[in-house]
C-alpha cells in the first residue's frame, strides 16, 4: 500500500509539474464562478488557518486580515504561481512544500481553520482518508473546516456533459467527479458535519464542520 500512495503521489507531482504553468489559463473559464465565491467561503476566518491544496493562490487575496495562514502544496510548480499572489494578500501569508496525506512539519492541534478548495477530488480514496486523517490531527480540538468539492449531478443533461469533460479534467487535473469525500469524513468520529450546501446546481458541493473539544 506505501508503494501504491507513493506511485500516486510522484504521479500527481509529475503532472502539476507541466500543468502549472497553464494552470490558470485551463481554469479560467471556471473561475469566473470561482471568483465569485472565494469571498464567500473565506471571508469570515480568524486565526490560524491550514489550507492544503493552495495551487496557483487564487484564494489568497480573500483572506481577512486577522488570519495567520499556512499555505501548502504537493507541487513546487504551483508553489511558484502562488507566491506571484502573495502580496495581494491582506493577511500574513506563509506558502511551503508539503503533502496534506502527511502534515509532518506541524504538530497535533496547531489550527483553527483547515480549508481545501478542490483538493479532495484530485484524491483518491486512500489518499482521501490519509488526509482527512491529517486534518484531524493538526486541527484545534473546536477547530472548524471547510472543503469545496465538485460531483457528478443527477440531473441528466448536466451529468452527461460531465461525463463528456471527465477524460480531460482526470488526465490535467487528476479530478474525479465521482469522490466520496463527505462520506469518509463522516467515519471519522472525531469530525463532525455541520452544514453542506451547494453553490451551484448539485454539483459544487461546500463541506463544513468542526473537531470535536476534548
Amino acid at each position: 500500500m506505501v508503494k501504491t500512495i507513493g506511485t500516486t503521489i510522484r504521479s500527481l507531482q509529475s503532472k502539476y509539474r507541466l500543468t502549472s504553468w497553464v494552470y490558470d489559463i485551463l481554469d479560467y473559464p471556471w473561475e469566473r464562478h470561482y471568483r465569485r465565491w472565494r469571498p464567500q467561503i473565506l471571508q469570515d476566518l480568524n486565526g490560524r488557518v491550514l489550507e492544503a491544496g493552495v495551487g496557483t493562490g487564487r484564494n489568497l487575496p480573500c483572506y481577512p486580515p486577522s488570519v495567520d495562514l499556512t499555505g501548502i502544496d504537493l507541487s513546487a510548480g504551483m508553489l511558484r504561481e502562488a507566491r506571484k499572489r502573495v502580496s495581494q494578500a491582506k493577511c500574513r501569508v506563509r506558502l511551503e512544500e508539503g503533502d496534506a496525506t502527511l502534515l509532518k512539519t506541524f504538530v497535533d492541534e496547531t489550527f483553527d481553520w483547515y480549508v481545501s478548495t478542490f483538493l479532495y477530488c484530485v484524491l483518491p480514496d486512500d489518499l482521501q482518508s490519509l488526509a482527512l486523517r491529517e486534518m484531524e490531527r493538526v486541527l484545534k480540538p473546536g477547530g472548524r473546516f471547510r472543503l469545496l468539492e465538485i460531483l457528478y449531478s443527477s440531473q441528466p443533461s448536466l451529468r452527461s456533459r460531465q461525463r463528456l469533460l471527465a477524460p480531460f479534467v482526470e488526465w490535467v487535473y487528476g479530478a474525479r467527479f465521482d469522490r466520496k469525500t463527505l462520506e469518509q469524513i463522516r467515519e471519522i468520529r472525531s469530525l463532525r458535519v455541520t452544514r453542506t450546501s451547494y453553490l451551484k446546481a448539485d454539483t459544487y458541493l461546500l463541506i463544513e464542520g468542526e473537531k470535536e473539544k476534548n
